[in-house]
């Protein structure tokens, strides 16, 4: 499931939609399997997936309103899904991909109360807190900005390789 997801999101997110559309019908499969098991917590992750990969492909499609409401409804179902040990280092917060689809869309501010909502559940997520700086400094919030890039270049010290996003909030930080 999760590499079904992974593919489709990546496609999706490229704007190949014909490829991430192929492995919606991959990740369609798991879920009647799931559901035919009676598994229904994998079942309903499956689905979750699905939603958030279905938001993307439409956003690609230049469907944006459509987009960002399918891609609300699969956040909500996250949060109101079961919990289980093995989702808790999901590749990323669904509600992390929301915040994402906002800021793709140029809604900064919107992007900001999600990623903020995604940090508080998930806490020190590296895209997380790097999605809510970009939206705060998009979205003319100094002081949030500075805070969540700050957080960031806590995250990464030690790190073994120099990300665009750690150059990015140096810079702000050296800045303001």
């Amino acid at each position: 499931m999760i590499t079904y997801f992974a593919r489709a999101l990546g496609a999706a997110r490229a704007g190949t939609v014909a490829a991430a559309r192929a492995e919606i019908v991959h990740l369609d499969e798991i879920e009647g399997k799931l559901d035919a098991a009676k598994d229904d917590y994998w079942a309903g992750q499956t689905r979750i997936q699905k939603q958030a990969v279905a938001a993307w492909v439409m956003f690609a499609d230049g469907q944006r309103d459509e987009a960002i409401a399918a891609m609300r409804r699969a956040a909500d179902l996250d949060d109101a899904s079961e919990k289980n040990v093995a989702m808790e280092n999901k590749l990323v917060p669904i509600r992390t991909l929301l915040g994402e689809l906002y800021l793709a869309a140029g809604a900064n501010k919107e992007a900001l109360v999600e990623f903020a909502a995604s940090d508080k559940v998930m806490p020190n997520r590296f895209r997380s807190v790097a999605g809510a700086a970009r939206a705060a400094r998009e979205s003319g919030s100094v002081e949030a900005a500075k805070r969540y890039y700050g957080a960031l270049t806590a995250l990464a010290v030690g790190g073994d390789g120099s990300r665009p996003e750690v150059s990015e909030a140096r810079t702000y930080l050296a800045q303001n």
